[in-house]
């Protein structure tokens, strides 16, 4: 039995035979797969009538991708399912034929493994020759093609045959199947988002999106292609008919830095304003088994709110349900570039039966028509505007084939929040920006301008804004315990701790797979020390998610981010994760990583299967529902990756050069939803530099905008490991004395190399270097900041399970 184990109260033999998974969370699961399945294209096909011969072609029938790559999806799942077996226990009528020949070849040809950063983004096709597809098509008039893809964490999407386009192989199979069936019917089983234009060309019947739903994933497929349900997934993305076509492609993929030239135009934004007619599938939209027609009020400002009702009748045949969508035009007077759409409401119906309606309250607050001026056009920099004009509502069932209902008017153009610079792009690297002018007959024109840079004295901000040192008397020998039964305050706990207890709190363990928690577990932070486990600080264990609890025990796969993101279903996602975070406390976690939550800049990235759209709104009311759900427990979800992590290539040193209105209107904003909708314990930085600075080194990301406009009082740690640095501003401070002034509290997993590492002017680089009590000037690192992050580090650990474990963790001795 190993220390961790004692610690969590299991064994190995405990662990691997424990299969068990709730009940409800596994019917949920497989009702969030089907709701986040897109139909795409459907001509009456689907769903597949009952008893109807069915061929199935595509090695990916049987080697199903579950989820993505890397931490974000290697969990060890009970079980998983494959879409031919799940296709088999629905009842459909498998040709048995060709199902026995893939059995067969996928059996001696098994999917290949690889080491990191190394996995197959597809697999080679099975050959099958035009006698066996013309034979099949003999015995069965309706053929399922699968297609699949992955991608991951370090494993970026690549403009290449086997990822983001067809192999010839594929190509040639989806060809002589539409050839030879009466009806074909292709599912696409990918994290990301691919090229589909070869759907027209080759007059594909019916095209499903199935995003990797997890271990209940292919089962959710069956249950749509069979009619059990219905398809409920509205695109979280845009597909374009060519990957040129999107607006970050000219932009993505750069070593040593990537410059945000389409600034707030990502996605739909672009699409809608300059070339809608490079879209094949537009954002939102998604077909059921049955139709809607909406009628809507006409919207009334109401102060802070703005009120819109919408009424959703079922014209179809069949019971269904149907997402409503709300888009703002730009102000008629509008002194700022904004795109011609953006999303500032949704709601889903429940299930309508036909001829019945449901109403829907679509009501939003103002601040969604507003715009973030950057430089001053308004006359009001650094502040969220709310533009003079007319500001025009259009709803519908996706954003092309939404119509107008009325409009917002403003006489004057009104300041909904003034704030002040940060977080503005380097002078040293100056870069212009997309924008739009529009001419009185509403063309748009696409227009360059120059995006401000950084004019604030950082040196000047820190020093106003230093902390003071707490001021409680020590509680001298007190244990954390005491804080939680309420004898004593938490500032005369943390009074009473040493320089060298401060520091340690702002260290994680030294290594991943703690032994102070769950075998598996990603690092532990807190109690990391025995001499911080004997004043009664508990370790708390981080496992890694979103898809599920890395740990070596099973756990449960879950849909991935992508696919909970097209079900438009944020109360789904909240019970269902409501019951993963029962599954947290049966397996040691008390801190999930997860939700990812970066916008899918460009279809490229490796982990945008980990996030959930192109759109922030989308992404902030997803995210809020995952983080509400899991904390429902006591646990803690710890949102990432803070921020402008949107490609996988070179993300440990990569710069990430947006201007500050994008950052706040697209990157920032479904953070700020977050904070402000589900109060996460925990926060997660990112790996790359944000305008020239890492982001666990960021002051104005960290403390001027997460803690001090947001009042983000929580936690906030780094991803696994970080980069050397030395604070430009304060030359006694680097790496993680630089990190703690910025207040990002925890260095995970913290490396001993970390506390020792000699730089090559031989500093010692520990956080008690840097420290000066004494000097009070802010040249050196104050008592105040490092008793700051240990207020945040101890907040979480107050509020964690782990403060049940203590006692098993100091039993073990451990240094």
């Amino acid at each position: 039995m190993t220390t961790s184990e004692v610690a969590q109260g299991f064994t190995s033999a405990d662990a691997q035979a424990d299969r068990w998974v709730d009940p409800e969370l596994v019917s949920l699961a497989r009702r969030a797969a089907a709701e986040g399945t897109v139909l795409l294209t459907n001509n009456g096909v689907l769903p597949l009538a009952p008893g109807e011969g069915v061929a199935v072609l595509g090695r990916v029938q049987i080697d199903w991708f579950a989820v993505g790559y890397g931490s974000g999806g290697d969990v060890n799942p009970p079980y998983t399912t494959t879409l031919l077996d799940s296709l088999t226990a629905a009842g459909v009528a498998v040709d048995t034929e060709l199902a026995a020949t893939y059995r067969s070849w996928c059996a001696d040809q098994p999917s290949p493994n690889a080491e990191w950063g190394q996995w197959p983004r597809h697999y080679e096709e099975m050959p099958l020759d035009d006698e066996a597809i013309t034979a099949a098509a003999q015995r069965a008039r309706t053929a399922v093609v699968v297609i699949g893809r992955a991608a991951g964490e370090d494993r970026e999407n690549v403009l290449e045959p086997g990822s983001y386009l067809l192999t010839e192989d594929e190509r040639s199979l989806l060809a002589r199947a539409a050839a030879a069936f009466k009806h074909t019917v292709v599912v696409i089983d990918s994290g990301n988002v691919m090229d589909l234009s070869w759907a027209e060309e080759m007059g594909i019947d019916a095209l499903l999106l199935a995003w990797p739903g997890g271990m209940e994933g292919a089962r959710a497929v069956a249950d749509v292609l069979t009619g059990a349900v219905e398809p409920g997934g509205r695109l979280p993305d845009t597909i374009a008919y060519r990957y040129e076509h999107y607006p970050s492609s000219a932009f993505f993929g750069g070593k040593e830095h990537n410059t945000y030239t389409e600034d707030v135009f990502v996605g739909y934004r672009a699409f809608e304003t300059f070339t809608p007619e490079r879209v094949q599938f537009p954002f939102g939209h998604g077909l059921g088994y049955t139709t809607f027609a909406l009628a809507a009020t006409a919207p009334e400002r109401d102060g802070d709110t703005v009120r819109l009702r919408v009424s959703a009748t079922n014209t179809g045949r069949r019971p269904g349900s149907t997402v409503v969508q709300v888009y703002a035009a730009p102000a008629t007077r509008a002194a700022l570039g904004v795109p011609a759409r953006q999303l500032v409401a949704f709601a889903r119906t429940g299930q309508v039966v036909p001829g019945d309606s449901e109403e829907l309250d679509l009501s939003f607050p103002v601040e969604r028509l507003t715009s973030f001026d950057d430089s001053g056009a308004t006359g009001h920099a650094h502040a969220w505007v709310l533009e003079a004009g007319e500001h025009a509502l259009h709803v519908g069932l996706n954003v092309r084939e939404a119509t107008r209902v009325g409009a917002v008017s403003v006489v004057d153009t009104e300041v909904i929040e003034q704030l002040e610079e940060a977080l503005a792009p380097d002078p040293a690297h100056p870069f212009e920006r997309w924008s739009v002018s529009y001419a009185p007959d509403g063309a748009a024109r696409r227009t360059i301008e120059p995006v401000p840079v950084r004019t604030t004295n950082l040196r000047e901000r820190i020093l106003a804004r230093l902390p003071e040192p707490i001021t409680a008397a020590p509680a001298v020998g007190s244990s954390l315990k005491d804080v939680a039964v309420g004898t004593i305050s938490l500032d005369a706990f943390i009074a009473s701790l040493e320089p060298e207890d401060l520091a340690e709190l702002a260290y994680g363990d030294v290594t991943m797979n703690s032994p102070l928690g769950a075998p598996g577990n990603a690092g532990a932070f807190g109690g990391v020390r025995a001499r911080l486990r004997e004043r009664g600080i508990p370790a708390v264990t981080t496992t890694d998610g979103p898809s599920g609890i890395r740990v070596s025990a099973f756990a449960s796969l879950l849909p991935c981010g992508t696919a909970l993101a097209s079900t438009w279903d944020p109360a789904l996602i909240e019970r269902m994760e409501a019951l993963h975070a029962q599954e947290m406390l049966r397996k040691g976690s008390d801190v999930l990583l997860a939700p990812g939550m970066n916008i899918h800049r460009d279809p490229l990235c490796g982990r945008n299967f980990e996030y959930y759209s192109e759109d922030p709104l989308l992404t902030g009311a997803c995210a809020a529902a995952y983080v509400r759900g899991i904390q429902s427990a006591g646990v803690s979800a710890c949102p990432k990756h803070f921020v402008a992590n949107n490609q996988e290539t070179n993300r440990w040193v990569n710069d990430s050069r947006v201007s500050a209105r994008a950052l706040r209107e697209i990157y920032l904003r479904a953070f700020r939803m977050v904070v402000a909708e589900a109060a996460p314990r925990t926060l997660m930085t990112s790996y790359n530099k944000v305008n020239g600075v890492w982001s666990y080194h960021n002051y104005d990301l960290v403390t001027t905008i997460l803690r001090g406009e947001w009042g983000y009082e929580g936690l906030v740690i780094t991803d696994w490991w970080a980069q050397h640095a030395t604070d430009p501003n304060f030359a006694a401070l680097s790496d993680s004395a630089y990190r703690l002034r910025a207040q990002a509290d925890v260095l995970m997993p913290g490396a001993e190399s970390w506390e020792h590492q000699k730089r090559e002017d031989g500093h010692d680089q520990t956080i008690l270097t840097a420290l000066d009590p004494a000097d009070l000037s802010g040249e050196h690192l104050t008592l105040g900041e490092l008793q700051r992050s240990a207020r945040n580090v101890l907040r979480l650990v107050l509020s964690s399970p782990a403060m049940e474990r203590l006692e098993a963790q100091i039993a073990l001795h451990l240094s």
